[in-house]
């Protein structure tokens, strides 16, 4: 049977944050959950563009809003919210793991969704390379922050949006953040194996101390999101914006790629440490399915080893 966004069970009383929620695969997230019942917290790096993302899922939803009248409002939506969240800053992760907890106390899903994708070499607010900041680090403290939340959920998850990059990866320990060489894709998949790595090892974690939270992760195939573009225009290359209206054809649509992590977060029969892709043309495009990860993600030392290296630079050791 073929999973889509209408196979998402019941979400009344669910409560979902889900990072960069104002465009491609995270806006198509909040807006199949919403549908469900669930309340929805948007982590939006722009408020400006946040608020605009939401009051367009609210205009169809057919509410709440001042141009909706009563009996056109969709009762079975949930409710959305916005959150001032930028991964590419610790001191904004931390307010608003924060915020979280003060404003609901409880959350039932986090889909780590936010990413950037092969820009030229700059740096975090902190001083890291920004897209070990922004994919990895960042997701990686707002999780360890908002654990406490999750474990106190009746079927608490954490869902960490990876790539087919992953495939490519390697965890550069000794120039993590590209000081000695720094390539692009190669940054970017490592940081995309990162997301695998803490995936696995955070179940094992979880496991251990009898936790029924669920860690698992997601890749969308070949999907058309802002990531694309962005890239081409921050680093300028014509050979990339060639190669992408080559491969075209592939490229399947925001809510297409969006439902490995919905079904990561919200389907009965999702695995602990599952890993879920698209069906078809080797993981590219296609509905919902197990998928292999990377081999290195397999390898525990390594494991181990990031997660400890993630908690000294995101400044959770004690």
């Amino acid at each position: 049977m073929t999973w889509t966004a209408a196979s998402i069970p019941d979400l009344s009383g669910r409560l979902a944050l889900v990072t960069g929620a104002n465009s491609g695969l995270g806006l198509e997230t909040c807006r199949a959950l919403v549908a469900r019942g669930a309340t929805v917290v948007m982590g939006c790096r722009s408020r400006q563009k946040g608020e605009a993302a939401r009051q367009a899922l609210l205009a169809v939803a057919g509410g709440p809003s001042p141009q909706a009248a009563a009996e056109d409002v969709n009762p079975s939506w949930g409710a959305l919210d916005l959150l001032d969240l930028d991964l590419a800053d610790l001191a904004s992760v931390r307010a608003a793991a924060a915020n979280v907890a003060a404003s609901y106390g409880r959350l039932d899903l986090l889909i780590n969704n936010a990413g950037v994708m092969a820009p030229p070499r700059s740096l975090s607010r902190d001083g890291f390379e920004l897209q070990f900041a922004t994919n990895h680090l960042g997701p990686f403290v707002l999780t360890s922050l908002l654990l406490p939340l999750l474990r106190q959920s009746s079927a608490g998850r954490v869902v960490h949006v990876t790539s087919g990059a992953q495939y490519f990866g390697r965890i550069n320990f000794d120039d993590l953040q590209g000081e000695r060489h720094y390539d692009r894709w190669r940054a970017y998949s490592q940081s995309k194996l990162a997301n695998v790595m803490t995936a696995l090892e955070l179940q094992r974690r979880l496991q251990a101390e009898g936790s029924g939270v669920l860690s698992l992760a997601a890749h969308p195939g070949l999907a058309r999101t802002n990531l694309q573009p962005a890239s081409i225009a921050m680093n300028g290359s014509q050979l990339e914006a060639l190669a992408y209206r080559l491969i075209d054809p592939l490229f399947q649509s925001a809510a297409m790629g969006a439902l490995p992590q919905l079904y990561a977060a919200t389907a009965p029969q999702a695995s602990p440490a599952g890993h879920y892709g698209p069906n078809q043309l080797g993981g590219l495009r296609g509905h919902p399915t197990p998928v292999r990860m990377a081999t290195a993600a397999g390898n525990p030392e390594l494991r181990q080893r990031l997660w400890d290296v993630s908690e000294a630079l995101g400044g959770l050791q004690s």
